[in-house]
């Protein structure tokens, strides 16, 4: 009889054990492929914030710029960029100011913006629910959440100054992104209304580039070769800031603590395994009478602890796959994601998170049946190696 139908025939006979141990795996197999979903999903989600709707894929200014994002330290002309990866760009003027409207005073960052071409880049032109996205200078939009602190409306006035230079500016419409940056800060008007109120001969800041999802850093990368000196590209995970830091934060925390859980699940079949074994010593023994070797019979027993805790690997992968399903089609975190940004609205979180579906959590579920059966091999094999065969045929 092979080890493996001798290893079967162990693990059915102890059903009991076999479904216990069986669900302990699967629970952390379902917290793994869950929890890797959702880290990845939350970041998608940030990405997607940033790159979509807060800044850009890639964004190319000076390297003074970087350092000091004052109005003064930005483009006199426009910069060449050449990438064939890149699909579209258009030039942003970012400066601080201060918001008046006839009832209240708020500080804040504007964006200068080419109309049209932001509506190739950018989702915010398409998520104006109320009025209309800019035409031409005179015309402000205001993030929805933003304009309902200022106490203002559609077809009213809103002054912008910035110590050089006031412009009143009509609003014309109100942005829903769903993204906190936006809603709650969003300050958008015509390039040209926003060179006048940088007071400076500047065209703009920065330009801002569309590149393919998931290129932006090489993007960055290549053109950061290329540009001139004193030039600089940062792709959008640089653009996050603290934000990327917290997330990568968040990471560093859960992966060493999934990493804990499985081991803690290779252990609980380990011991279980190593008490089988116990009470099977006289079995063993027989088996190696009979001309079956030590190590037949260690590894024998590492086969046992790696297909019970397979069978839970197995029914965990279904209900984690179908868990990672459901919440990948479904705004299950809607509320969670929609209270996170009223309580930090300027993190540039969304309102909506959908977790990653990705096959490769499969391989990181998977190495608790490794551990099981390694530790299996290392622990409870070790009394079969050490087995004196004659002293449990005589009874003793």
């Amino acid at each position: 009889m092979s080890l493996l139908r001798l290893a079967w025939r162990n693990v059915f006979r102890q059903r009991r054990r076999t479904t216990l141990l069986s669900l302990v795996v699967v629970y952390v197999t379902v917290a793994v492929l869950f929890l890797f979903g959702f880290l990845d999903g939350y970041g998608e989600s940030l990405v997607e914030a940033y790159a979509e709707y807060v800044e850009a894929p890639v964004v190319v200014a000076r390297e003074v710029w970087w350092q000091d994002p004052d109005p003064e330290n930005g483009f006199r002309e426009l910069p060449a960029v050449a990438h064939p990866l890149v699909q579209a760009a258009t030039p942003r003027l970012s400066l601080y100011a201060l918001l008046r409207s006839p009832y209240r005073v708020q500080g804040g960052v504007v964006l200068g913006v080419d109309p049209q071409g932001e509506k190739v880049l950018s989702r915010v032109p398409f998520r104006v629910g109320e009025g209309r996205w800019l035409q031409g200078p005179g015309e402000v939009v205001l993030g929805q959440r933003l304009a309902e602190r200022l106490d203002v409306r559609v077809g009213e006035r809103l002054v912008v100054e910035t110590g050089k230079e006031a412009l009143g500016l009509q609003v014309v419409g109100l942005v829903r992104a769903g993204v906190g940056n936006v809603d709650f800060g969003g300050v958008y008007l015509h390039l040209e209304d926003a060179r006048r109120l940088s007071g400076r001969e500047i065209v703009a800041t920065h330009l801002a580039l569309k590149v393919p999802r998931g290129k932006e850093e090489g993007v960055a990368k290549a053109l950061n070769q290329a540009l001139p000196e004193g030039l600089r590209a940062q792709g959008v995970w640089e653009l996050m800031g603290p934000i990327r830091a917290d997330y990568e934060a968040s990471r560093l925390f859960y992966v060493p603590l999934l990493g804990l859980f499985m081991l803690l699940a290779a252990i609980a079949v380990v011991s279980t395994t190593y008490v089988s074994v116990r009470e099977r010593l006289r079995e063993f023994a027989v088996a190696e009478s009979l001309g079956l070797s030590p190590f037949r019979l260690a590894a024998q027993v590492a086969l046992e602890a790696a297909l019970a805790s397979g069978l839970g690997l197995l029914l965990g992968l279904l209900l984690g796959y179908a868990l990672l399903w459901y919440t990948s089609t479904h705004d299950v975190f809607g509320p969670l994601m929609r209270l996170s940004v009223e309580l930090l609205p300027e993190s540039g979180l969304s309102e909506h998170l959908y977790t990653a579906l990705r096959p490769v959590y499969a391989l990181y579920a998977a190495m608790v049946v490794g551990l099981s059966a390694l530790l299996a091999l290392l622990f409870p094999g070790r009394l079969v190696l050490a087995l004196e065969p004659t002293r449990y045929l005589k009874g003793e």
